[in-house]
């Protein structure tokens, strides 16, 4: 392989999901309620052992990430979502992929000093709308909890 060719299909691909994962971070800190649910599927869903329901559709995704923010705005703390070793895990060959990775969620409370408020596992269900990947299904595992019961 030339070493200035274009990278193939499959690198240039898992760029792609590190963008989406590295975007959503910045638009759930940020603020970006709408933005961020525009990251899922329409009838996108978010399950977590945080909350007390798993959250579907873009409406509820974006009233989640509002509360997310105003609850931050509350609490007169920032929380900065970490996203790291987002690994490919799964490829049915039809545009569904399973991605796992680490997030940290840091919290940093006003005058105060950063920490580690939980650190949790993503298992997600991307797919390609045409436009772009987006998550049709997360299912969040947060470090010392119990693991959920295998389908």
């Amino acid at each position: 392989m030339h070493p200035h060719a274009p990278p193939p299909a499959p690198g240039a691909r898992l760029a792609e999901i590190h963008q989406l994962y590295h975007l959503q971070s910045h638009l759930i800190d940020g603020g970006r309620a709408a933005d961020w649910a525009a990251t899922f599927t329409a009838d996108g869903s978010f399950t977590s052992p945080t909350y007390p329901a798993p959250v579907t559709g873009t409406a509820a995704l974006t009233a989640f990430a509002e509360r997310f923010a105003a609850d931050c705005a509350a609490g007169r703390v920032t929380r900065r979502h970490v996203v790291s070793n987002v690994a490919l895990t799964g490829d049915d060959g039809a545009g569904t992929l399973q991605i796992q990775a680490y997030l940290q969620i840091v919290a940093t409370p006003e005058g105060g000093t950063p920490h580690t408020e939980r650190f949790t596992t993503l298992t997600d269900r991307v797919v390609h709308d045409g436009n772009g990947w987006r998550i049709a299904a997360r299912v969040v595992h947060r470090d010392g909890t119990p693991a959920a019961p295998r389908a």
